[in-house]
Order: C-alpha cells, then structure tokens, then sequence
C-alpha cells in the first residue's frame, strides 16, 4: 500500500497557501503521493495573472478577484499589501523559495493537482485559466477517489 497525502485548497491567502505547498514538498520528498484539490479562493494559487471569461458579472468577478501566486495577500497583517510585501522580503532573506517557486518545485517532486470544476464553472473560468502545473480539471468524486485511499486528508 503506498502512502498518500490530499490537500483541498480552499484559501487563496498567501500564508495558507505556502503553507499547503510546504506540506505537499515535505511529503512528496518523503515518499508520499501528493494531491493538492484547489477549489473556490483556492483557485487563485493556480491562476494565471491574466483570465479572460464571457458574461458581465464573471468579468466582474474575475476583474475583482484577480488570481495568481504572485498576487496574493496574507490572512492577517496584510496592512494594504505592506505585510505581504514584508513578508516576502523575509522570505527572500531567509532564503526560503518564493510561492511561484514551490509551486513549481512540487511539481517537479511529482505533485498531481487539480482544479474543482465547479468552483471553476461558477467563478466563470476555464482550462486556459490555470498555470500549465495543475495536471487536470476535475470534480470531488476525483478528489474523493485520491483521498479514500489516502494516510493523511487537509483542508487549508
């Protein structure tokens, strides 16, 4: 029996968001299959900068809730983009790997991820909406399927 680890990835906070990847890191070079479910906020970590979608109220929401990795805020102390800026210079200053770098480093260390389609389908979004790391597109009988099956099940 190997050993698994599933992540739902509900919050689109800087902080929780590291905090997922360093989890998924640890595990999948601990020998643990990985996968990370992004559904609702969590969607922005694996969005690209730029989402283009049809009708005028998910153009407004996608216009309000821009996504991607690099533009996301902490939970607490975000102080108007002040502490998340901090918090990425003590980052960089203690060498630890920017979030865009872990999502790319889990990848590597053969993280599977996956986009909620339905949060996807309400927020107006599609395929080309996400960075080329998230391997598929699917609902929760899939993430259910991986985490059945799987040692340890978070919610972040």
């Amino acid at each position: 029996m190997s050993k698994k680890v599933t992540i739902i990835v509900f919050s689109g906070d800087l902080d929780k968001a590291l905090a997922a990847f360093i989890i998924a890191q640890g595990a999948a070079a601990s020998g643990f299959a990985v996968t990370m479910f992004f559904t609702f906020w969590g969607l922005n970590v694996v969005k690209k900068e730029r989402v283009y979608s049809k009708g005028i109220l998910k153009k407004m929401m996608n216009w309000m809730n821009r996504g991607a990795a690099r533009r996301l805020a902490l939970s607490k102390f975000h102080m108007l983009g002040m502490g998340t800026a901090m918090m990425k210079m003590f980052m960089k200053e203690s060498k630890i790997p920017s979030l865009e770098e872990m999502i790319v480093t889990a990848k590597q260390l053969g993280v599977k991820m996956i986009a909620c389609t339905t949060s996807i389908g309400m927020m107006g979004l599609s395929a080309d909406s996400f960075i080329p790391e998230v391997d598929t597109l699917a609902g929760v009988t899939s993430y259910l399927g991986e985490a059945a099956d799987a040692q340890i099940n978070l919610f972040i």
